[in-house]
């Protein structure tokens, strides 16, 4: 469900002037015209609103609740008994009757409606009255279902792959490590029990926040059955915790786009390892992140205290700047919840895999999470590569992230960039979420395409798919502001490292700096050189840089157009090196697909020729067999 952030309408906290615990940025002036503009007569209390409304009232109220429906994108969180401006309250009479008069439009709105919590007021002129928060989901198509993703990181050992074990299957661990089998990859991390590579998984609720996984007899999910009996998923990306596997984390976190980072903390072990390393990975590449502390069941009390006082600590520092919220009813969820991505409150669970200890707080927590992040529908189709597959009876498969737009079976796409930097045509047969065929894929949403006619060994990952009317340029170098935050001593011109940008992941060399070294806590601008293949990249993408222990993250400011020299890479049989070089400008690297000239005026004719056809272009005396490459100018 969206949940949008609580202050996007001052003051409008009642719910006929939809409080959806901040819901879709609605000014006072709309809020107002909701309410009515004299035709309806003068504005009634809104802790009374929905008290016995007149005919005229319930409409709008209805028509209203259908707005804040859209712009939660089929989901809100409404309060009852909340004034504006005047004391919150109702007896309990009225709060049955506004519930009921809910309950009823929302059936006139085809949405389920779901009490979150009802509460007492202890103080103030309200003392002794009550007001409740609901859930309201509209009934949407079986086809089309939310989706969050949710990255678990967190160092080794700290239960990552046994929780969503236990929170996927409906099935507590057995102190073994029982849980968290399904979720393995290979044999090698069933033998070790460590994740070396991103596991998948998914948690299913419907429309009235009910759990809809059901694994089989033999513990295994049906992911097409979840997904069309599901309002929303939440996609659970699994990461590897050990040091050795670092880069897949950082890819993971890169080129995932994960909504939410999961931070695990073993509560034997305490804020060690890679802990605070995967929790400046997340605050760097601006990922929301709350805390769950885990093996409660086996940790003395004076160990589990100090390590919750050491993450509020690693919490609260000038790096990290949140406020821990210890999570321990429902009220706290809740809480928690409607103010967690727009705001700095970081919740914190305590759960116990094997006692089930909080289990249910933390699934209502995911329950209520709603995707941070904004993709455009109706712009004009791009779609990032994560993976490659070549699937018998079908040809090769395309697994990855709509980033906007929307795709359609049988839309023809530019596929790219290649060795080249060019783009070639590719026609979706089919496509797929969660396993489950569907007939088109927009923003934000993961899903895999079948290609007609494509091999999969022209496709890497970190290439994309775009709409036939773009004028998508590759790029050899970038131009970033960036962020050291760890370096052992000196960076200098011509350092390398692995540069992970979106789904790209490929060594670059810092070929410009705005000041002559960085060190650890440096900002400056860079400008980075890919080392083997020119890329797709976008300006405001987030960067990270890192090399051993030594990372550093930033945004794309700027790209450069792809621009290419040609060289003989080859010697002849005498052993001397070809000197023909020729260059092609990047406006004809299109036009540049014939074999070269012949003679002395074959190498500068300012043609690329095709692959395997080098020798042609050579000047005259240097012998045959001269094979031309690409190399950035």
């Amino acid at each position: 469900t969206a949940i949008p952030p609580p202050a996007a309408a001052a003051g409008a906290s009642a719910l006929f002037a939809a409080n959806a615990a901040g819901g879709g940025g609605d000014s006072d002036d709309d809020t107002d015209s909701v309410r009515g503009d004299g035709a309806h007569g003068p504005v009634a209390d809104p802790r009374t609103e929905f008290v016995a409304p007149t005919v005229a009232a319930y409409e709008r109220l209805v028509f209203h609740m259908k707005c804040r429906l859209k712009g939660g994108r089929g989901g809100t969180i409404y309060e009852i008994g909340v004034g504006d401006g005047v004391d919150s309250g109702l007896s309990e009479g009225e709060l049955e009757g506004s519930w009921a008069q809910v309950r009823q439009m929302a059936e006139d709105c085809e949405a389920d409606v779901m009490l979150l919590r009802r509460k007492e007021l202890e103080s103030g002129s309200g003392k002794g009255k009550q007001v409740a928060e609901v859930l309201l989901r509209a009934r949407g198509d079986e086809l089309d279902f939310q989706e969050v993703r949710v990255a678990a990181v967190g160092n080794v050992d700290a239960g990552k792959s046994t929780l969503l074990g236990v929170l996927t299957h409906a099935q507590l661990d057995d102190g073994r490590g029982r849980s968290r089998k399904a979720l393995f990859n290979h044999q090698h991390e069933q033998d070790s029990g460590r994740t070396s590579s991103v596991g998948h998984d998914i948690l299913g609720f419907d429309s009235k926040g009910a759990v809809v996984n059901k694994p089989d007899q033999k513990g295994r999910l049906d992911w097409t059955a979840i997904c069309m009996a599901s309002f929303k998923t939440v996609v659970f990306l699994d990461l590897a915790g050990h040091e050795r596997y670092l880069k897949t984390t950082v890819g993971g976190l890169t080129r995932h786009l994960p909504d939410v980072a999961m931070l695990m903390v073993g509560a034997n072990h305490g804020c060690i390892g890679m802990t605070k390393e995967h929790l400046g990975l997340s605050l760097a590449l601006n990922v929301p992140v709350f805390v769950v502390v885990t093996k409660i069941d086996m940790c003395p009390e004076p160990v589990l205290k100090e390590t919750l006082r050491v993450l509020q600590k690693i919490l609260k520092s000038p790096g990290s700047r949140k406020i821990p919220l210890m999570v321990s009813s429902v009220d706290d969820v809740v809480v928690a919840a409607t103010h967690f991505v727009s705001e700095r409150v970081c919740p914190v669970f305590q759960v116990s895999n094997v006692t089930g200890h909080n289990i249910e707080l933390l699934k209502l927590f995911l329950n209520l999470l709603s995707p941070s992040r904004v993709f455009d529908t109706e712009a004009k189709a791009e779609f990032q590569i994560d993976d490659t597959f070549s699937v018998p009876g079908v040809g090769t498969v395309v697994s990855g992230t709509m980033l906007q737009g929307r795709v359609r079976a049988g839309d023809t796409l530019q596929l790219g960039p290649d060795s080249l930097g060019l783009y070639s045509s590719a026609t979706v047969k089919s496509i797929h979420r969660k396993r489950m065929p569907v007939k088109e894929a927009h923003g934000g949403q993961t899903c895999s395409f079948a290609l007609k006619k494509v091999k999969r060994a022209s496709i890497r990952k970190g290439m994309v798919m775009l709409h036939r009317d773009l004028e998508p340029k590759a790029s050899w170098e970038i131009e970033a502001d960036v962020l050291v935050l760890h370096h052992p001593s000196t960076i200098g011109l011509k350092f390398c490292a692995s540069c992970h940008v979106g789904a790209v992941r490929q060594t670059a060399q810092i070929v410009h700096m705005s000041q002559e070294l960085l060190r650890t806590g440096d900002k400056a601008r860079v400008r980075l050189r890919f080392v083997k293949n020119a890329e797709y990249i976008k300006e405001g993408t987030r960067i990270v840089f890192r090399e051993g222990r030594t990372k550093a993250v930033g945004t794309i400011v700027n790209t450069l157009p792809l621009a290419f020299r040609t060289n003989t890479a080859n010697f002849n049989a005498n052993g001397k090196k070809g000197a023909a070089i020729a260059a092609a400008a990047a406006a004809g690297v299109a036009a540049a697909t014939g074999g070269g000239g012949s003679g002395a005026g074959g190498g500068a004719c300012g043609t690329v020729p095709p692959k395997g056809a080098g020798g042609a272009g050579a000047s005259a005396g240097d012998g045959v067999g001269a094979k031309l490459r690409t190399k950035s100018v």
